[in-house]
């Protein structure tokens, strides 16, 4: 019976506050593994990185087709790069981002997308 009690207890991950979480991680207390696969679209939610990438793109598009193709052009892969960039370094942006801001860590813990152990 506490063979089955010790595995559900490690199973389960404990559960470390956001203050004790920023204050630790400098110094090497915790352990932190990201799933890329759900670090991707969720740190291009937070970032709101692709509505800012349509926002370089439709007008880099506007201005090749009024005549300027070299700036067009120059917004165009701009905001290709940008959103590219974002996805390709999800991992690092949503560390850097939960170690400053509560709500990220909270949601990124509790979805699954980070988990926290202790080192």
């Amino acid at each position: 019976m506490s063979a089955q009690t010790d595995a559900t207890q490690d199973s389960a991950a404990e559960y470390i506050s956001f203050d004790e979480f920023s204050r630790g991680l400098p110094q090497g207390r915790f352990r932190v593994v990201v799933n890329p696969a759900l670090a991707k679209p969720f740190v291009a939610h937070f970032t709101r990185v692709t509505p800012v990438a349509i926002a370089m793109i439709g007008p880099g598009i506007a201005v090749a087709l009024a005549g300027y193709p070299w700036i067009g052009a120059l917004l165009v892969a701009a905001g290709v790069v940008l959103r590219r960039t974002v996805r390709s370094q999800a991992p690092r942006i949503l560390l850097h981002m939960a170690s400053r801001v509560r709500s990220v860590y909270d949601q990124a813990t509790e979805h699954g997308v980070m988990e926290v152990r202790r080192a």
